[in-house]
């Protein structure tokens, strides 16, 4: 059984104290510029498209199949790999699946594997403080309702262009020093541009027409890239202003029921920084997690192991009373 997640576990507490936590120059902030344009503004720009041409090409079940397959795909990478496997340790599992994982993570195209992982590690290391890269509580803000909202546009999306790059070797020298997954982050723009693909062909295949090509592109590539990145963006904002708060997490995290299942479970926010190596967010039975529902069946399967879970009595004695 392969030593390489103690390893990670091992980095991710004991960071090295000599390395800057943040890197800033002008060529950041213009490849942070060019990320948003690309990867955030395209895809909002083509769902208004896609939502136009139903006017001439209705909507069919091959569109709504390839969404909804698409997105859970992306989830999958995003939710399990990037967020609980790779940046929180909840799990072990093989190479293969570790390469699958984080392909389809970069899929999302929220950031490759490693710059995703600093840029949430650093989150959890200030979170709700003006360190945080996404906070929508900065300490600048004004109170009262305009300072909210600006607090959650912030969150949601002003922090794509406006943050300081968390150092990756300060924040996953691991993920940097281990040679598949860095070749699999060298290669990010081949992994979004194989999210587009897939759907496309697939569209023209089951259509038999450039249409049906066009229409797969749109509906499994541009939209699907849309929903997934408010869903993960949701996370940041909602679920760190509305909801409940049952446990002492030192932070303003919440556990949001409404995203709950487009985001996998992600949006249970408050239970994740309580017990933040956790595989399952949803910690009751009626917190809808999918994410650990497909960690279960993996781990029945033998695909995945050493699952990481919060017990009972810690639990109870984080609790707020």
């Amino acid at each position: 059984m392969s030593t390489q997640m103690d390893i990670v576990t091992q980095s991710y507490q004991s960071p090295p104290k000599q390395k800057s936590k943040t890197i800033s120059n002008q060529y950041i902030k213009a490849s942070q510029t060019k990320h948003f344009l690309l990867y955030n503004v395209i895809p909002a720009l083509g769902t208004v498209i896609a939502i136009a041409s139903v006017w001439w090409y209705p909507i069919s079940s091959v569109e709504i199949g390839l969404l909804i397959g698409m997105w859970a795909l992306t989830m999958i990478g995003m939710s399990l790999g990037l967020h609980r496997y790779f940046a929180h340790c909840a799990f072990k599992t093989s190479q293969t699946m570790r390469v699958i994982l984080a392909i389809l993570g970069c899929m999302g195209a929220q950031g490759a594997v490693i710059s995703w992982v600093a840029v949430h590690r650093r989150h959890h290391e200030y979170s709700d403080l003006s360190g945080d890269p996404h906070s929508p509580n900065p300490e600048l803000l004004k109170e009262g309702i305009l300072g909210k909202l600006r607090g959650l546009w912030h969150a949601h999306v002003g922090w794509l262009t406006n943050h300081e790059y968390p150092n990756p070797m300060y924040y996953a020298p691991e993920l940097m020093r281990d040679k598949t997954i860095s070749k699999i982050n060298r290669n990010y723009l081949l992994w979004i541009l194989l999210g587009l693909i897939i759907p496309t062909i697939l569209g023209g295949i089951i259509h038999g027409s450039w249409i049906g090509a066009i229409e797969g592109f749109l509906w499994g590539g541009l939209v699907r890239m849309f929903v997934v990145d408010n869903c993960i963006l949701s996370i940041n904002s909602f679920s760190h202003a509305f909801g409940t708060h049952p446990f002492d997490s030192k932070d303003k995290s919440r556990n949001n029921i409404w995203v709950a299942i487009p985001t996998f479970g992600e949006s249970w926010q408050n239970n994740h920084h309580t017990f933040e190596s956790s595989a399952a967010i949803g910690l009751k039975w009626w917190q809808i997690d999918l994410g650990y529902c497909l960690i279960w069946v993996l781990e029945k399967l033998g695909l995945v192991w050493d699952v990481k879970l919060p017990t009972e009595k810690m639990i109870e004695a984080r609790k707020l009373t």
